[in-house]
């Protein structure tokens, strides 16, 4: 699934098309009517977490690129895309991905201090939200798009490594300054991810996402489902604390 920063470079990918008239579109399954998309044009794009946010004057598109979503920029492939515009001078197309039509300001849909690499980002929001919700495990808490949005599987991982939590711990156990210090890696990874994604350098500095041994004790890693929604987690049980 498309992380946070991998919506971000699409932002950057497509910002040739702003302002542009859509002149043709088409969606292959019907979820979307692109009638209402046809002498349209574009006014912006904009990012919340890993939703990508098509902007119309009187409307927005949202596309959640789900588990396997992909997309093509002046190009397409053989199977049907879910999402096709056509503009005079070039075309967008997505595929397997979730759309949805917002007619609604977004100001009133999107917490934009939720967004972890939002300018708006607010910290103190993000650690009061965790603390409403009891019992709540620190692979839930990052992995919940309300509190943390942008944050996949990917960065989850990296982050409780990089701040030693185990995955498993209570937030409401974890010492604050610990919090804060896992947040603050959370932001600071979430834009180093950002810049290794456009080098095309990501994995080569993994140190605990889909790896085998702990870097630091040289010891195998766990690699368990955790949480609620049962995703993968790679831990060392030596140096990451389970509060």
């Amino acid at each position: 699934m498309p992380e946070g920063p991998s919506i971000l470079i699409l932002k950057e990918k497509v910002k040739q098309f702003k302002g542009d008239k859509v002149i043709a579109a088409s969606c292959n399954n019907g979820t979307l009517d692109t009638n209402i998309l046809t002498d349209q044009t574009i006014i912006d794009f904009k990012t919340w977490g890993k939703h990508f946010l098509i902007c119309f004057p009187k409307f927005t598109i949202r596309i959640h690129m789900m588990m396997f979503g992909t997309y093509r920029i002046n190009s397409h492939t053989e199977k049907p895309p879910r999402l096709h515009l056509q503009f005079e001078d070039g075309e967008l197309n997505f595929y397997a991905c979730l759309l949805q039509l917002i007619e609604e300001p977004l100001d009133e849909v999107y917490d934009w201090q939720a967004d972890i690499m939002s300018d708006k980002w607010d910290t103190k929001k993000a650690i009061k939200k965790m603390k409403d919700i009891p019992d709540l495990l620190a692979c839930d808490a990052l992995m919940d798009q309300h509190i943390f949005s942008g944050v996949g599987n990917i960065i989850k991982n990296e982050v409780l490594f990089r701040s030693r939590i185990h995955p498993e711990s209570v937030v409401a156990a974890i010492p604050p300054k610990k919090v804060k210090e896992m947040i603050t890696e959370a932001i600071m990874y979430s834009f180093e991810f950002l810049e290794q994604r456009k080098e095309g350098t990501l994995k080569k500095h993994w140190q605990a996402y889909h790896k085998k041994e702990c870097p630091r004790n040289h010891v195998p890693f766990i690699n368990k489902d955790t949480g609620r929604s049962r995703r993968a987690s790679f831990y060392c049980e030596l140096c990451q604390v389970k509060y």
